[in-house]
């Protein structure tokens, strides 16, 4: 089978369902928790990884049906590990509990808890410092990719945006099971404007406007119809962005250089290997903006990582560089062996690469640097003044 391009990646399931019946029927919401059982089951055969609140469960009182869908999604991901792809990256959930966690987990689900928190498929990640759940979204939205949203309200807005800022996709699902302005529903409808749904995903095939357009499913489409769709439309969304700084002068001295680095090391690595796409504003490409400055500084601002190469000494560069550091997005900086580079890049650790040696030993320094700043944490820490 050939490999998903969500293998590996990370989809933050969100939402819930409001208590009135007449916002969301008992019928309505028995199909949102088939559909999203569906939708789990394909992301699991995938080879994703789930990132999921930990906590209690609460239930409607008009007909006793839970409030949120976080632990079907974790039964139905553990009810289908047979599914998962050989190979398929550790862990299969990121689990994101605070202080009272352990005592809220509901008694039936209890026993699925302790094989999981025991296993190699779990990894906790503990808020309990925080006392506000804004800070818990923070935190859950730090570690997922795609943001998949059913029902829900402002916590679903509120996680849109944290998503939307980062630059990573936002995927709303139409499901009747809250009313049409709030959470999951509203984003949908925003989606349905050509001119509104770029601004929650990007596809490789087709408009966003046209996936939207896919998904809004009417209650005659199948359920299994609907999963395929949402699972469609994920599969094509495009890989996360890598924003690259680089020389790209042709009349430079060291551009022929600079230029094999990239196409022989980097690119294989962070596009081949990584699922990455690089991003290089060089005026070959379409134009989202009106000035080249506005259409820089725009995809790097919401890029997942930086590659910035300083060989060649550009201002424009370090210009660059400077905003990805203040923005505190993970960077990697490198500079061919033996290039003259300011005292303040000195002190900061980058790769010297070398324009010697085989191909597989210059990727595997490439790689060995990725792996080696990924925990790195940004130049200034910042925190709240209470929590």
């Amino acid at each position: 089978m050939v490999k998903s391009p969500l293998f590996g990646r990370r989809v933050h399931i969100a939402g819930g369902v409001s208590l009135e019946l007449a916002h969301a029927s008992t019928a309505d919401v028995a199909h949102a928790r088939e559909l999203l059982q569906g939708v789990v089951r394909e992301l699991v055969a995938r080879g994703v990884t789930f990132v999921l609140p930990v906590d209690g469960e609460k239930l409607r009182p008009v007909d006793s049906k839970p409030i949120c869908f976080d632990w079907l999604v974790l039964e139905t991901m553990h009810k289908n590990l047979a599914r998962r792809p050989t190979g398929a990256p550790n862990p299969l959930l990121i689990a994101v509990q605070h202080h009272k966690t352990e005592e809220q987990i509901p008694a039936e689900f209890q026993g699925l808890w302790d094989e999981l928190r025991s296993s190699d498929l779990i990894q906790i990640e503990n808020v309990s410092h925080w006392n506000m759940n804004s800070k818990r979204m923070e935190a859950q939205a730090r570690w997922g990719d795609i943001l998949l949203t059913v029902g829900g309200s402002e916590g679903v807005l509120f996680l849109a945006n944290l998503y939307h800022d980062a630059g990573k996709p936002v995927v709303p699902l139409g499901s009747k099971v809250t009313p049409a302005d709030q959470g999951s529903r509203r984003l949908f409808i925003l989606g349905l404007s050509s001119s509104q749904a770029p601004r929650l995903f990007r596809t490789v095939a087709q408009t966003a406007h046209t996936w939207m357009n896919r998904i809004n499913f009417t209650a005659r489409t199948d359920t299994a119809d609907q999963v395929k769709g949402i699972i469609d439309l994920l599969e094509n969304l495009e890989p996360p962005p890598a924003f690259v700084v680089r020389l790209l002068n042709p009349d430079h001295a060291d551009f022929a250089d600079v230029e094999a680095f990239f196409q022989v090391v980097v690119q294989p690595v962070i596009e081949g290997e990584l699922g990455y796409r690089m991003v290089v504003v060089d005026g070959q490409q379409k134009y989202e903006h009106a000035h080249i400055d506005q259409e820089i500084f725009a995809k790097l601002h919401r890029s997942r990582v930086v590659l910035a190469d300083i060989t060649g000494m550009r201002p424009n560069c370090f210009l660059e560089l400077g905003y990805a550091f203040g923005r505190s997005l993970p960077t990697m900086l490198t500079v061919k062996e033996g290039s003259a580079h300011p005292f303040d890049i000195h002190t900061f650790a980058g790769l010297h690469w070398k324009t010697t040696g085989t191909i597989e030993e210059r990727r595997r320094a490439f790689r060995e640097h990725w792996a080696a700043i990924q925990s790195r944490p940004p130049l200034v820490a910042t925190g709240p003044l209470i929590s």
